[in-house]
């Protein structure tokens, strides 16, 4: 999996302060077709923002759906002006309050997804009170806390003439992430094809859509093993094409979307050397950057150096470690490096889902990383500045 093109370094240099985050939009953009393009056009693609939710304004036009799973999400869509007939609004808990908002606001603009029974109490009543009915999806569990149990999913369907304020379109699967065997999604899809068949001769009930969770594979690390990812697309549109089921399949894709976009870029700092080891102290961390899976900074990521000064051609391995005070706090161990020095600038790459979410971001008081937006037509665009979390951490009262 590589990036297409990068920014120009010298003006992330020149016109940043690290650490911050840049997004490539064209990346981006490209990327999504491409997936579009390998499963065929009866496939949609609903982007979960949770994966990355700065760049939702950019890909209106590129996606089919947002999965939205809380009420601070739905809030960045509507400044972003997302299509409302655009959201899928999902989440293992919905807000009472919340929800009653949406639904008075945007009546059956927006699709809801139901992971229990008393979630679609709550939005059958949410619309009776507003005189709409709105479409929902029901959420059938892979035994996990999210979703409904199948047998009480069945009794909704049984039951859906009862409730007048929701239109029952079908049911979406969700079960993992980082998997990339046929075997396992041909399982996953035939339960869902099962199940949907056992709804239709049961019940009556023909279901419009398959919402599915595929998880694909995005691979971070130098020393995986080979992963061809054209090819398992093509595999599980293969499996698409022989399910029973024929309605509208939508493919609810985060990180397989925008891993690729995303570069990290940290400064060394400081230099040390401590037991034979060699330390570079960069003034980024673990606080503002997570690779899943990294394992206690054991795996080689995908990287670049930007020498500060073309000094040297040395190759030295370093032990990449952040500005907290705590022994966790290492980015990457034994990294190749040409001559490092301090201002060198190391870039990490596909870092466009979860990567600036999943850290312990409040943890010293820390600030977080300015995050830019890129496009080869307008360049940088500042979409977050440096933010002091220490505002956060504590509050002066009364002037104390």
């Amino acid at each position: 999996m590589k990036m297409l093109y990068r920014p120009n370094y010298q003006e992330i240099m020149s016109t940043t302060n690290t650490p911050a985050y840049v997004f490539d939009i064209d990346v981006l953009k490209e990327r999504i077709q491409k997936i579009k393009n390998l499963l065929g056009k009866n496939v949609h693609l609903c982007y979960a923002m949770k994966a990355n939710p700065f760049v939702v304004g950019n890909i209106k036009d590129a996606i089919d759906r947002y999965e939205v799973c809380s009420p601070g999400e739905f809030k960045i869509c509507e400044r972003a002006k997302v299509p409302m007939d655009k959201v899928v609004l999902s989440g293992v808990y919905k807000e009472e309050n919340d929800t009653k908002r949406i639904v008075s606001t945007y009546k059956d603009a927006i699709v809801y997804t139901c992971e229990s029974v008393r979630q679609f109490h709550l939005i059958n009543e949410a619309a009776i009170t507003n005189h709409i009915c709105v479409r929902v999806l029901l959420c059938v569990t892979t035994g996990n806390q999210f979703g409904i149990d199948e047998a009480e999913l069945c009794q909704l369907v049984k039951d859906r003439n009862q409730y007048t304020g929701v239109r029952i379109i079908g049911i979406q699967h969700f079960s993992g992430t980082q998997r990339k065997k046929l075997s396992k999604y041909q399982e996953e899809l035939k339960y869902a094809d099962d199940l949907l068949s056992k709804l239709k001769v049961e019940y009556g009930y023909e279901a419009e859509e398959l919402e599915f969770g595929p998880g694909f594979y995005v691979e971070y690390f130098k020393d995986a093993k080979p992963y061809d990812e054209e090819e398992l697309l093509k595999g599980f549109k293969e499996l698409l094409n022989n399910m029973n089921f024929k309605g509208q399949i939508t493919l609810e894709l985060g990180r397989f979307i925008a891993a690729t976009c995303g570069t990290y870029y940290t400064k060394i700092v400081d230099m040390k050397k401590n037991n034979d080891i060699i330390w570079c102290i960069v003034n980024g961390g673990m606080h503002q950057i997570n690779y899943f899976g990294q394992m206690m900074a054991m795996k080689i990521p995908y990287y670049r150096q930007l020498k500060a000064q073309e000094t040297g051609n040395e190759e030295v391995k370093c032990n990449i470690s952040g500005s907290l005070c705590t022994v966790n706090d290492n980015i990457v161990k034994s990294l190749s490096l040409h001559h490092p020095e301090i201002g060198d600038i190391i870039e990490f790459q596909n870092t466009g889902a979860y990567c600036m979410y999943e850290g312990i971001s409040l943890f010293l008081s820390r600030d977080l990383p300015k995050i830019y937006l890129y496009d080869k037509q307008e360049g940088l665009t500042l979409m977050r500045d440096t933010f002091e979390t220490n505002v956060l951490n504590y509050k002066s009262i009364g002037g104390r």
